[in-house]
Parts: structure tokens; sequence; C-alpha cells
């Protein structure tokens, strides 16, 4: 509870210290020097973060089609091998039908 009131102290004193500065010409100046600062450091995180989050949307556009062209790949040798499977049991079939044949003859 102690330190939630030196907070509290703390808060209530930087606004009123704040507040006598900005009523001085020469303290206006300083927080104006500070907020300008400040504006400033946000600008430059802003533009990092936009330049980041550019360069991670490439990279998870590139992920994306690789993933694609992947699953193309997939589906183009499960066909291949879907087709050589049928190929092979209509021979099987076919040649059985032909031994059959021959038995029955």
């Amino acid at each position: 509870m102690r330190s939630l009131l030196w907070f509290l102290l703390g808060v209530i004193g930087g606004f009123v210290a704040a507040h006598v500065m900005n009523n001085d010409p020469r303290g206006h100046e300083v927080l104006a020097d500070v907020d300008a600062r400040i504006t400033e450091f946000t600008d430059r995180m802003g533009e990092a973060y936009r330049g980041q989050e550019a360069r991670m949307s490439g990279l998870v556009d590139s992920a994306r089609a690789a993933g694609a062209d992947v699953v193309a790949a997939a589906k183009q040798t499960a066909s291949g091998a879907i087709d050589s499977a049928a190929d092979a049991s209509a021979a099987v079939i076919d040649s059985a039908r032909t031994s059959a044949q021959k038995l029955t003859d």
C-alpha cells in the first residue's frame, strides 16, 4: 500500500512539475524539444515496424507459393501413381481373363 502511495505522489508531482515548466518560456522550449524527440522516435519505430512487416509479408508469400508448388507436385505424383496402379490392375485383370478363358476352352 505504501508503494502505491509513493507511485501516486510521483505521478502527481510529475504533472505539477510539467505544468510549472510549461508556464516558463524556457521550460516550454524544453518540453517542446522533448515532445519533438519523442515524436521522432515513434516515427522511426513506426517506419522500422512497417519495413519489417513488409519483409515478413514477402517471406509469407514466398512460403505460400512454395507450399502451393509442393501440393501441386504431390497431386501430380499421386495422380501418376493412381494411373499406373489402374493400368497395372487392368493388365492383371486382362491376363486373368485370358487365363480363365484358356482354361474353360
